[in-house]
Formats: C-alpha cells, structure tokens, sequence
C-alpha cells in the first residue's frame, strides 16, 4: 500500500512539473536602432533642425519584429520586439546622425520647449524590410523644408544593408546603416539649402 501512495505521489509530482513546463513562454526580447553615421569633418551647419513626423508602414508598426519569410509572405515574430514605435525609433536615429553628419547639436526628433527649427525633416518610409541573416532594406521618401520662406528639397533613398549575422541585434545593426545612408543623403540635402539661404535672403 506504502508503495502505491509513494508511486502515485511521485506521479502527480511529475504532472506538476510538465504542467507548468506547458505554461512557460520564451522571454521576449527587445532591440533598438542606433545612429551610425560618422562625421566627414565639414564646416558645422549651425541651424536647428526638427525631425519629424516619420511614417512607416501599417504592415511593421507594430512591437514585433516581421520578417520577410518568402516573396509575399512575412512572419510576425511574438519574442523579439521593437524597444519603442517604430516611426519614434527612426526619428530618433535620424536626428542622432544628423547631428554627426552636420556638427551641431541643435537637431530634435520631438517638441522642446524654446526650440525654433530653421529646417523640418519629414520621413516617409515606404519599406522595411527585415530577412535575419539576410538584408535589412528601406526604401524612404523625405522632404527638407526650410520654416521660413517654405522652400523645399525632397528626395529619395533606397537603401539594402547585408546582415553581418543570423541574430535579431545584426538585423537592428543593418537597419541602422541603412538608416545612416539615408541621413546621409538628407544632411547634404540640408547644406545645400544652407548654402542657397543667403543668396535666397538677398533682396
């Protein structure tokens, strides 16, 4: 009889375990954009520059990483997640590079009180690729515009970074890159609008 309980005992126990092994989920995990751009060492452009608004795809503004699976079809990864909103992330990043690329610390990617931008960045992102292991590619539209006088200079950027890795955080680093080319094409967008402000200025 002793045995039978001990048997049985040992049963329930090892139901418990495989119950809760059943209820355990993978932690997710969280990545960030990180501006890459390095500085050329041209002559500072000292004009404060907002950047923002950024849109982004419905199909990846979302927490979760989605990635490309096969031509047509991605794949919506539950554990490895953006840390903030995507449009937010590529914003920030912008104006990270930004401020390498042009030398000044006078470029937001927010509303600061006291800050008045000479020029206004607007992002729109038409693809965001992500193949881990493979490619980050975007492909973006953006318009400098100064806020006085409202002249414009618009572009676009179509950038593919190869993934130096088979993790999520080398998928983050390419995207990251590819972001820097683009902010590299808008600051040159800006020193040129720099440079024609005084001639546009002259009565």
């Amino acid at each position: 009889m002793a045995r039978r309980i001990a048997h049985l005992m040992v049963s329930i126990a090892l139901l418990a375990v495989a119950a809760s092994g059943c209820g355990t989920t993978a932690p997710s995990r969280f990545y960030t954009l990180d501006a890459t751009a390095v500085s050329d060492g041209a002559t500072p452009v000292n004009y404060p520059i907002m950047v923002g608004p950024v849109s982004v795809p419905a199909a990846v503004d979302r927490p979760e990483i989605v990635v490309q699976t096969a031509p047509n079809q991605v794949d919506v990864d539950e554990f490895n997640r953006w840390a903030a909103p995507l449009n937010d992330a590529v914003a920030q990043v912008v104006a990270g590079d930004l401020v390498k690329l042009l030398g000044t610390p006078n470029v937001a990617s927010a509303p600061m009180a006291n800050f008045e931008p000479a020029y206004r960045v607007t992002i729109d992102i038409q693809r965001f690729d992500s193949a881990p292991g493979q490619a980050a590619t975007i492909e973006a539209v953006w318009t400098v515009r100064r806020t006085v006088g409202a002249e414009t200079r618009s572009g676009r950027t179509v950038a593919r970074e190869a993934v130096a890795g088979e993790g999520f955080d080398a998928l983050a680093a390419a995207h990251s890159h590819a972001l820097a080319k683009m902010s590299g094409e808008i600051a040159t967008a800006i020193r040129a609008e720099a440079e024609d402000q005084p001639r546009a200025d002259t009565p």
